[in-house]
């Protein structure tokens, strides 16, 4: 269990995040900085990026899922960035109405070794306008 440890420490240093466990699973938290109106009102909460791994097998796989908040903007270069690298995009969609800029939601997923996810992941945020922000851890 001490490799979980280290391997999901590394996971999160490689995506400059703090990492989570729980039951097996690795998770890394962030949020995009934008400043997002929902019926108006400011929201932080409408723009999370959540990544992690669970189900590590003997091998060295897992099966590796993110949701990223993202731009409308954003989405080609993203999209690009990441199916070149082999990772699957598994939906595009938005979760809110009447929000200024809109935001969508790219979920992303692959059985691979984490920490191959993780450094694809990365290099995928630097298309972004904006790399996430790492939360608190709390």
């Amino acid at each position: 269990m001490n490799n979980f440890h280290f391997l999901c420490e590394q996971f999160a240093t490689i995506l400059k995040g703090k990492s989570k466990i729980n039951q097996n699973s690795c998770s890394v938290s962030f949020h995009r900085n934008f400043k997002v109106l929902v019926q108006g009102k400011p929201s932080m909460s409408v723009v999370p990026v959540g990544v992690g791994f669970e189900s590590l097998d003997q091998n060295g796989n897992a099966l590796n899922l993110g949701e990223i908040a993202i731009l409308q903007e954003e989405i080609p270069s993203f999209m690009r960035s990441i199916t070149q690298q082999g990772i699957i995009v598994s939906a595009l969609h938005n979760h809110w109405l009447y929000m200024n800029p809109l935001i969508m939601y790219i979920h992303v997923q692959s059985v691979e070794p984490p920490l191959h996810f993780a450094k694809k992941l990365a290099n995928s945020f630097s298309v972004l306008s904006s790399y996430p922000i790492a939360d608190d851890g709390s």
